[in-house]
C-alpha cells in the first residue's frame, strides 16, 4: 500500500486534547534547583511550545515535508502474505516499513524537526544521547543535511558492539563519545567509581544535557520519551491510518516494541485517538524486553527521566532512574521508564503490554522467520514487534479468528548482524 508525496500528512498529530483526562504535568523536585528552567535553557523553545500545546493539529514545515520526501516518505504499507501462510493463520498481517529511512529507523522523522527548528532558533548545533544508535545515527544525518554540528553521547557497551554503526554517524561528521565519558562531570563522577561501567540510557542523557548546557551554541535534543517527539513520530500511524482506509481494511490489533515510547506512540497515537473520540475499536499491544519491562513492571509515578537528576520529575510507569538493567542487544528497549503519554493510556486501561526473555532467543527466531518469509532484516528492537504478532497471530490459528493485526518495523538490522550472528548461530551472551 502506497500514498504519493502529496498524500503525506501536512501535520502532526497531537493526542492531549483527546486524552479522556488531563496529562500529569512536569513538575519540579521539593529540593534543588529548577528543573523546569533548566530545561528551557537547554532545548528547544519550539520543542517546550509543541510540549504544552493543546491543539489537535500541528502544522509541519514545509521544509521538513521537503525533506521528508527526499528521505523517502512515504513509507508502505505491507501484507505480510508470505508470513500469513509459514503461519498457517486465518489473521491477516501488516507491517509499517520505517527501516526504509536513509539512517535506517523511524528516528529520522522527529530528527529532522528538531534540527529544522534548531537552524531556525540559530544554534550551531545539537547532541544529544543514544542507546542502540539509531537515535544518534539519525540526528547525524539530520544535522548533516541542514548543515549544522552534532554530538553524541553513546551508551558505552552499545558503543563496543557497534564500530560501523559508530563509522556511519562519523561519516556524517558527528562527533561520537562513549558514555559514561571523561568529557563530562557526570561521566567522570562515574567512571572514577567504576572505571569499566557499560553505560546507560539514563546516564547518556545526563551527559548529553550537561554539554548544551556548558556549550552555548549547541541545543539539547531528545530522541524518545516527551510529548513533542512522539508528536512528530504520528506521521508514522498517520499514513499507515489513511493507507488502510485505501484497501478498506481497519486493524484489530496495532504493536510496536517500546522502550521511551516514539516508535510505538507515533504508529498507534493516531488510531487511539480514534478509538478515544468513538470512532474505531482496537487493541493496543507494546511488546518489550524483561530487562527493562518498564510498562509491565514499573510503577506509575513521578521519576527523573536521567540518572543525574537533571530533568523534571515526570509522572510515568519508572523501574528507578538510578536502577541498573542487564545488557540485550535490542539497546533501544532497555530505558528505566516509559513516554507519559503512553504510561497516561497503559493506566488507563487503552495500552497493553508483553515483556520477553532476556536471552532474547524468542524474538530473534521470530526475525529469522520474518527475513525467511518477507525478506528485509529488522533492527534487534523491531524483532520484538515481529514476535508480538506472530504470537497474535497463532492465537488467532487456535480461535479461527480473522483478526487484521498491523505492527512497526521500526528499523532495519543491517549494521546488528554481529548481534543475530552470536544469538542464533554462536549462542554467545551479550558482555
Amino acid at each position: 500500500m502506497l500514498l504519493d508525496p502529496d498524500e503525506m500528512p501536512k501535520a502532526w498529530y497531537n493526542i492531549i486534547p483527546d486524552l479522556p483526562e488531563k496529562l500529569p504535568p512536569p513538575r519540579d523536585p521539593e529540593e534543588g534547583p529548577s528543573r523546569l528552567k533548566y530545561m528551557q535553557q537547554v532545548m528547544l523553545k519550539t520543542a517546550f511550545e509543541q510540549e504544552l500545546s493543546d491543539q489537535r493539529w500541528i502544522p509541519i514545515p514545509e521544509e521538513v515535508r521537503e525533506i521528508y520526501i527526499h528521505a523517502g516518505r512515504p513509507r508502505p504499507l505491507v501484507r505480510a502474505k508470505r508470513l500469513e501462510e509459514y503461519l498457517k493463520t486465518p489473521a491477516k498481517l501488516y507491517y509499517k516499513r520505517e527501516d526504509l529511512s536513509p539512517p535506517g529507523s523511524h528516528k529520522l522523522n522527529t530528527a529532522l524537526a528538531q534540527v529544522y527548528y534548531a537552524r531556525k532558533e540559530g544554534y550551531e548545533g545539537v547532541c544529544t544521547e543514544t542507546g542502540a544508535g539509531q537515535w544518534g545515527s539519525a540526528l547525524s544525518w539530520a544535522a548533516a543535511v541542514m548543515g549544522l554540528r552534532c554530538v553524541v553521547f553513546w551508551v558505552r557497551f552499545a558503543y563496543e558492539w557497534k564500530p560501523d554503526r559508530r563509522t556511519y554517524m562519523q561519516l556524517l561528521g558527528a562527533d561520537v563519545h562513549a558514555s559514561p565519558s571523561k568529557i563530562t562531570e557526570v561521566g567522570r563522577a562515574i567512571l572514577e567509581r567504576d572505571p569499566h561501567h557499560g553505560g546507560n540510557l539514563g546516564i547518556a542523557i545526563s551527559e548529553g544535557l550537561e554539554y548544551a548546557e556548558k556549550h552555548d551554541e549547541f541545543v539539547y535534543c531528545l530522541g524518545s520519551v516527551l510529548n513533542h517527539v512522539l508528536l512528530h513520530q504520528t506521521i508514522i500511524g498517520l499514513e499507515t491510518l489513511k493507507q488502510f482506509e485505501k484497501i478498506d481494511v481497519q486493524p484489530d490489533v496495532m504493536i510496536s516494541c517500546l522502550g521511551g515510547g516514539s516508535n510505538f506512540g507515533g504508529f498507534v497515537l493516531p488510531m487511539v485517538g480514534k478509538v478515544l473520540r468513538g470512532e474505531a475499536e482496537c487493541e493496543f499491544i507494546a511488546a518489550q524486553s524483561l530487562a527493562t519491562p518498564n510498562l509491565v513492571k514499573g510503577e506509575y509515578r513521578y521519576d527523573f527521566a536521567d540518572h543525574a537528576e537533571k530533568t523534571p520529575l515526570l509522572k510515568m510507569y519508572t523501574l528507578g532512574h538510578k536502577a541498573e538493567f542487564p545488557k540485550i542487544y535490542a539497546e533501544g528497549l532497555r530505558y528505566h521508564a516509559a513516554a507519559p503519554i503512553i504510561s497516561l493510556l497503559k493506566h488507563l486501561g487503552y495500552v497493553k503490554a508483553i515483556a520477553y526473555a532476556i536471552d532474547e532467543k524468542d524474538v530473534f527466531e521470530a526475525a529469522k522467520i520474518f527475513m525467511q518469509t518477507e525478506g528485509f532484516l529488522p533492527a534487534p528492537e523491531s524483532a520484538y514487534s515481529i514476535r508480538c504478532a506472530i504470537d497474535e497471530a497463532l492465537e488467532c490459528k487456535k480461535t479461527g479468528e480473522e483478526k487484521v493485526i498491523a505492527f512497526n518495523v521500526s528499523g532495519h538490522g543491517f549494521l546488528d548482524l554481529f548481534a543475530y550472528r552470536e544469538k542464533l548461530f554462536e549462542k554467545k551472551e551479550p558482555t
